[in-house]
């Protein structure tokens, strides 16, 4: 998740990017989201780095983003899908199994 956070800043110096996490490791997206408004930042964009949708992603993080609505109304939140249903993943996926992406 580090390196994605890295690429993302590499590419888009003013984008705000944090990663959180949802069980066994710190920071949680309740302390992510708390930082981030500490920022002045008002709109999130919650992506899911699930490859596959397990209970986590189906059922643990909906709530989670609905009470943090509900404890932040100032912000915005924006939920997007599990980074594997992705249509481009589908494809990356494929190059790298095919040996397309052997130098990616």
């Amino acid at each position: 998740m580090d390196a994605v956070v890295q690429r993302m800043q590499a590419q888009q110096a003013d984008l705000a990017v944090s990663c959180a996490f949802l069980e066994l490791t710190q920071p949680d997206l309740p302390q992510t989201v708390e930082a981030m408004m500490k920022q002045g930042i008002e709109h999130l964009r919650i992506v899911p780095m699930f490859l596959g949708v397990g209970r986590h992603a189906r059922e643990d993080l909906p709530l989670l983003v609905k009470d943090l609505v509900q404890a932040y109304p100032q912000m915005h939140f924006e939920l997007m899908p599990p980074i594997g249903e992705h249509p481009a993943m589908t494809q990356l996926m494929a190059d790298i199994a095919g040996g397309q992406g052997k130098n990616q």
